[in-house]
C-alpha cells in the first residue's frame, strides 16, 4: 500500500492556494470538471511526494462548516521558528505557537488545522514563541 493524498474541500481556492504556498506546497496538477462543476488541485512539496488535494466546488455559496472535524494535516519543517515568523508576517495566526521548539498549529482559510513539526527534534525554546499563548482552537 502507498499513501497518495489527503482531500479537503475549500471555499476560496485562491486563498487556500496562497496559504498552502506559504507552507511550501506547490501545484502539481489541476483538473477542471465542468460537468461536475468542480476543480481539483493537487499540491505537494516536490514531485512524487504525497499530495494534498484541494476540491473547489464552483457552486458552494458559503464556507464549509466543521473543518475541525477533519482532524489535521501534519508537515515536517526545516526551521519551525523561521516558518512561523514567515506565516505570522503574512497574516496567519499561530494558534498553537512552537513554545517547545518542536510543534505548532495554524489554520487554513477553511479552518483546517495544520500541524508543523520540527525536523530532527526540538529546537531550543526561544522568544517570542516560548511565552506566547494559544489562540483559538487547533
Amino acid at each position: 500500500m502507498r499513501y497518495l493524498h489527503t482531500m479537503i474541500r475549500v471555499f476560496d481556492l485562491d486563498a487556500a492556494l496562497h496559504f498552502f504556498g506559504l507552507l511550501g506546497l506547490r501545484e502539481q496538477r489541476r483538473r477542471e470538471v465542468e460537468a461536475g462543476r468542480f476543480t481539483l488541485v493537487f499540491l505537494a512539496t516536490a514531485e512524487g511526494e504525497p499530495e494534498l488535494e484541494l476540491t473547489y466546488n464552483w457552486d458552494q455559496d458559503a464556507p464549509y462548516e466543521g473543518g475541525r472535524n477533519f482532524g489535521h494535516l501534519a508537515y515536517e519543517v526545516d526551521d519551525i521558528y523561521a516558518l512561523c515568523s514567515e506565516l505570522q508576517a503574512a497574516g496567519v495566526t499561530i494558534a498553537r505557537p512552537p513554545r517547545d521548539g518542536y510543534m505548532a498549529f495554524v489554520r487554513s482559510p477553511d479552518q483546517i488545522s495544520v500541524e508543523l513539526l520540527q525536523r530532527g527534534g526540538a529546537l531550543a525554546p526561544a522568544e517570542p514563541w516560548a511565552s506566547m499563548p494559544n489562540v483559538g482552537s487547533w
